[in-house]
């Protein structure tokens, strides 16, 4: 899981660290007379006389700390290693290559880029600090700033909100949005919440078949009309029978629509006319890369959508497209598919996708 990625900010950690090991601190020392040089030996060693611990109260041994809060890592006086603005918009240039090869969006190339600048650029590190740590901080803090937006609480939404609660689902063929439905009653099901889904993609044979079977797996209704028949109408129905059963949830699947076909996009819209639903979640493809970016942004220039599921996370080894959307479209991702089983959608957290770039797995 983004091994490549991993790998480029590895390379640029290590190169930004031995720049930093290689500068001189920054601390200007001035000549001192001999004689005066003599009187500060002379009440440096009367000092350390009078400060010398008793055998009752042994010295205490100072321990490094590998990973530092960023507070400790920078010093505010003059002692201490800065890295030239010369030599760090070598190393952004770097930082940016690396971050566009691995399909990070171009935005979100320049916020990070800000971000790392702003806070390594004229700042010295402390003395006895790992170099390595420091600039590994100030990458994490960069990029948990960029997958930081807004974040949505799915759970707490949909058991907080009035029932039933309408949940519709937007994205191109092929990102898995089906299945990504059959997840969420799932997990539904385990906190012991009703549902009911909407078979409204009418346009593409087979998908009514394959909720089918995901719904009798899972024991929960299915609301189907002919093919071809009036998506609106299916969501429509859909609700009412919620309604009417007292149902807890209905998910709407659509039709797989390419994001550049005017004509199904508008379609789109008249379902959410007909069924307004409470929450609108694009499902894409981790391993379209800023393809995925695009799609989520036309869709919600069309619908608008509120949050954001990445399915086939689990092979993707570049991660531009997890890296990016929050930032470049605004919305947060709420789930990320890791695996073809229906347990196998996890909550999204930045921390989580920030340790696994740095190779920290737990």
């Amino acid at each position: 899981m983004f091994r490549k990625l991993r790998e480029k900010l590895k390379t640029f950690t290590d190169k930004a660290s031995r720049e930093l090991e290689g500068m001189e601190e920054g601390l200007e020392e001035k000549k001192i007379p001999k004689k005066m040089e003599k009187e500060k030996r002379k009440e440096a060693k009367k000092e350390k006389k009078k400060k010398k611990p008793s055998k009752r109260e042994p010295t205490k041994k100072t321990v490094k700390k590998d990973v530092p809060g960023e507070e400790e890592l920078f010093a505010e006086g003059r002692i201490g290693k800065k890295l030239r603005e010369g030599r760090l918009e070598d190393l952004l240039w770097e930082l940016e290559m690396a971050l566009l090869e691995s399909d990070v969006a171009l935005p979100v190339v320049e916020k990070i880029k800000t971000n790392v600048k702003k806070d390594l650029l004229g700042r010295k590190v402390k003395r006895g600090i790992n170099i390595e740590s420091a600039v590994e901080t100030s990458l994490k803090n960069a990029i948990t700033d960029v997958l930081t937006q807004n974040p949505v609480d799915f759970d707490i939404f949909v058991k907080s909100h009035e029932k039933p609660v309408v949940l519709m689902f937007v994205g191109v063929n092929g990102t898995g949005k089906t299945t990504v439905i059959a997840k969420i009653v799932h997990r539904l099901q385990r906190e012991k919440i009703s549902c009911v889904i909407a078979a409204a993609d009418t346009f593409r044979a087979g998908a009514i078949e394959q909720l089918q079977k995901h719904s009798e797996r899972l024991g929960v209704k299915l609301i189907k009309h002919q093919a071809g028949a009036d998506p609106a109408a299916v969501a429509f129905d859909a609700i009412e029978h919620a309604k009417a059963r007292h149902k807890d949830v209905v998910l709407i699947d659509t039709a797989g629509r390419m994001h550049s076909n005017i004509n199904l996009m508008d379609e789109m819209k008249k379902i959410k006319r007909v069924a307004p639903p409470h929450m609108i979640i694009f499902v894409g493809d981790a391993l379209s890369g800023n393809d995925t970016i695009i799609q989520a942004k036309r869709f919600d220039e069309t619908v608008g959508i509120d949050c954001a599921v990445l399915t086939k996370i689990d092979a993707d080894a570049k991660g531009g497209a997890a890296l990016s959307i929050a930032h470049a479209v605004g919305k947060p991702i709420a789930f990320v598919g890791v695996g073809q089983g229906y347990d196998d959608l996890i909550t999204f957290n930045p921390r989580w996708m920030v340790n696994r770039l740095f190779g920290e797995d737990t």
